[in-house]
């Protein structure tokens, strides 16, 4: 069975471990493990007597309950079926640029999407406090979390005319899950002649802290910004698929011409409208995230050989003395605990692997098992 190039993969995972995919600890998705919210599943209920129905072709009252959470307009969202689809759809914006800058290491889903659409790619490497490059004491010692985006990606300032080319991003970044600051990122809004910039993760910071980094606010002020959002991570509904762009309304309708009708479904509505609703539960994120990760790093410093990367968003992404196929395999077999090794990303490679944030009855059950494959007879 060909090894995922996405976490969450459970058949593989459950293949290697000789096990039923439910027996699966999955650390390779980078999910919540509070989800999904009660209300979302309440819901659900209320709306399967509805499956017989095509859903609204426009989405309106979806539209109307993201324009409310971000206090805009709902001409200036776009539901999709999952960030990914969103994704194709900026892809073919990219593809009629000259060239298009990728900061990598990418999320693979970038590649598929400018790949697919023939967009001319330049790479933007990250480098220094990002993790590549960093010797392990340098890891141990750098607490940052919040960087400045051209410090870590000098090909940004080797061009200084951006015109007819495209900036793909995330914030915060995958598989680093460092933050490019707001600050950092404006000075290319005036540059680039179209910046996607997907916030897939932004919404497990603070909410104080996401007011003032993400770049929501800015989209009404530059046509060529796209903002992309997902409510599958936060909210614990990645098999609903539900995700929404934020941008000028004449590029929204040029997407909506271009896709299938009614990509998303009734059930997907329903259960993201619910969710945008349940402050509770936004709270109780928020509470759990911080103190659960700070203890999971610390683990994670104190087993010989691994050196995680201080990060905000729910996952940490840790560098490995120890070959991560091997480890990943050795977790499957047993412990049933599935890591996301990080050979799709070039950069990176069997040297280092993503885990997501947890419960900590999670995390320490991960970290007890490392601990026995590498300073036990592994």
């Amino acid at each position: 069975m060909t090894r995922p190039t996405h976490g969450g993969n459970l058949i593989w995972a459950a293949a290697i471990a000789g096990c039923p995919p439910s027996d699966i600890v999955d650390f390779s998705a980078s999910i919540s493990p509070l989800g999904p919210p009660a209300s979302a599943l309440a819901a659900l209920q209320d709306r399967l007597c509805d499956l017989s129905a095509y859903p609204d072709p426009n989405y309106q009252e979806l539209r109307n309950s993201i324009a409310q959470f971000h206090n805009l307009s709902s001409e200036w969202i776009l539901p999709g079926n999952g960030s990914a689809e969103l994704l194709t759809l900026a892809g073919w914006d990219f593809s009629e640029l000259a060239e298009t800058y990728l900061i990598t290491p990418a999320f693979g889903d970038y590649w598929r999407s400018l790949n697919a659409a023939k967009a001319i790619v330049v790479e933007c490497p990250l480098v220094g406090s990002c993790a590549l490059g960093l010797s392990p004491d340098e890891l141990s010692s750098n607490q940052n979390t919040q960087i400045n985006l051209a410090d870590v990606a000098p090909v940004l300032s080797e061009k200084p005319d951006f015109k007819k080319t495209g900036l793909l991003l995330n914030n915060p970044h995958n598989p680093t899950g460092k933050l490019f600051s707001k600050e950092s990122i404006l000075p290319y809004l005036d540059q680039f002649s179209l910046v996607v910039v997907d916030e897939a993760f932004m919404d497990f910071l603070p909410p104080d802290e996401q007011h003032r980094q993400s770049l929501i606010s800015e989209v009404q002020n530059y046509p060529n910004l796209v903002i992309l959002r997902s409510l599958t991570k936060f909210y614990s509904l990645a098999g609903l698929r539900l995700g929404y762009a934020i941008a000028h309304p004449d590029r929204l309708r040029v997407w909506q011409s271009r896709r299938d009708p009614w990509p998303v479904s009734i059930l997907a509505v329903a259960a993201g409208v619910a969710a945008l609703e349940d402050v509770e539960f936004q709270q109780k994120t928020f509470a759990w995230l911080s103190p659960t990760r700070s203890a999971f790093f610390e683990g994670l410093t104190q087993i010989p050989g691994l050196f995680p990367l201080a990060g905000c968003a729910n996952f940490l992404l840790v560098k490995s003395n120890w070959p991560v196929s091997s480890l990943q395999e050795m977790l499957l077999k047993r412990h049933q605990i599935f890591i996301r090794d990080c050979n799709s990303f070039p950069e990176l490679g069997d040297s280092y692997f993503r885990v997501a944030v947890r419960t900590t009855e999670d995390n320490q059950r991960l970290l007890n098992a490392l601990k026995e494959i590498i300073m036990g007879d592994g």
